[in-house]
């Protein structure tokens, strides 16, 4: 168990595997734990860092408090900082994906090749609203309210069809974590601290190589939002998954593996003759 003492809180972490190094950041909901399917084929090749959050997983909560990702930002230069690591691969998916992004444009020096999954250039009115909503079901302290109102919008139609059964098991495990008052007060601060979020006159600052996944059926972060993101990020590619929601890496496993690690490990990346 690895703990970085970050200004009096603990943020956990974990760092596997050798090679070129990973640094994958959580969905508002997600922790550490939910990258364990993917770690295999992570530290194959590559050594993958893994980090909690304020207020996520097993770091520190911030009660009582409020803050904007900038605070995430900075625990991430604190944490590369603690493992002397001058350079990293970035990934980030949706909440992970705008830490992402703030990132590189606060600190372009210290990433080498940026990847974006469901992520958003600005948190629109639209997406504002939703937050809104979580939060005030959040307070009715319902988890199996919660839980309706937030876990199958983030699925597509069909794999959620498709996956019921699945679906089912997942509601049985969350109900009772979506139930808990800390994790609830947690995901109020961790939504609010997004409400701000708008970097679109800074994107033109990030100049790594950078992929852009988008999902065609991502009703959180409409594809709309990765095609802005790929018009002002000068040395983007922009790929379009069909018939996948906002939990793209969940429904696309291995099409999430081959984009993420195809990415940032191929060495040949101009043609020649």
């Amino acid at each position: 168990m690895s703990i970085l003492h970050y200004k009096g809180r603990n943020i956990f972490y974990e760092v596997n595997g050798e090679g070129k190094p990973i640094l994958i950041l959580n969905g508002i909901m997600m922790s550490t734990k939910s990258w364990e399917p993917f770690v295999n084929s992570f530290t194959a090749n590559n050594q993958l860092i893994r980090v909690d959050f304020i207020d996520q997983g097993q770091s520190d909560k911030l009660e009582n408090s409020a803050y904007t990702l900038d605070l995430q930002v900075d625990i991430l230069a604190t944490l590369l900082k603690h493992l002397d690591i001058h350079q990293v691969n970035l990934v980030g998916i949706s909440y992970g994906g705008e830490v992402a992004t703030m990132f590189a444009i606060d600190h372009p020096s210290m990433v080498e090749r940026l990847v974006l999954f469901n992520t958003t250039p600005y948190t629109s009115p639209w997406l504002a609203e939703i937050g809104h909503q979580w939060n005030a079901i959040g307070k009715t302290r319902d988890g199996f309210t919660y839980y309706k109102a937030t876990i199958p919008a983030i699925y597509s139609p069909s794999y959620f069809e498709s996956r019921l059964d699945w679906m089912k098991n997942r509601e049985k495990l969350l109900i009772p974590i979506f139930s808990n008052p800390v994790f609830l007060d947690a995901m109020e601060r961790l939504t609010n601290s997004a409400e701000s979020y708008d970097v679109r006159e800074n994107l033109d600052k990030i100049t790594v190589p950078t992929l852009i996944i988008a999902a065609d059926e991502d009703s959180l972060t409409p594809i709309a939002n990765q095609r802005e993101l790929h018009k002002y990020i000068k040395n983007s590619e922009l790929v379009i998954l069909p018939g996948v929601g906002h939990a793209s890496m969940y429904e696309r496993p291995l099409l999430f593996m081959t984009l993420v690690l195809g990415f940032i490990n191929t060495l040949d990346t101009v043609y020649k003759v």
